[in-house]
């Protein structure tokens, strides 16, 4: 069974975050800029939360506030959920599905170690399919 620690070896060692004390407006820069979909929340090394496109479309849009004047504090979803790198990639697609959540962060204690999309997981399970179907194609065949 793969894990989240295997998922996390594939991709580049980068975590985007924001300080509670910054503004919607920076985050949603800093988003775009590196063209990602969430930024987790942090002071210092301690996780507080996350701020997501979801956040920002039920939390700012629909409540017609203001992205310049409203801080991350206010519209984030504190304690979010995380996950172990031992945990298995079926575990995560698990708890993504059932609490309909698109990204979880990375914990190992209260080390931050990284951050697993949806579309992370989706592409790491073709991969291993891809590679076991390879698999069972050139046994056949042998």
């Amino acid at each position: 069974m793969k894990t989240v620690k295997q998922l996390l070896s594939t991709k580049p060692g980068h975590i985007f975050s924001v300080t509670e004390q910054a503004s919607v407006l920076e985050a949603l820069k800093v988003m775009m800029e590196k063209n990602i979909s969430a930024l987790l929340v942090l002071e210092g090394q301690e996780l507080k939360g996350i701020f997501t496109e979801r956040d920002y479309a039920r939390k700012i849009i629909l409540h017609g506030k203001s992205s310049a004047e409203t801080y991350i504090h206010e519209v984030m979803t504190a304690n979010p959920i995380t996950v172990l790198p031992s945990d298995s990639i079926d575990f995560c697609m698990g708890i993504m599905t059932d609490k309909h959540i698109r990204h979880l962060p990375v914990m190992e204690g209260t080390q931050l170690l990284g951050m697993v999309s949806i579309g992370d997981v989706v592409k790491f399970i073709i991969e291993d399919q891809k590679q076991t179907i390879s698999q069972l194609e050139s046994y056949i065949s042998s």
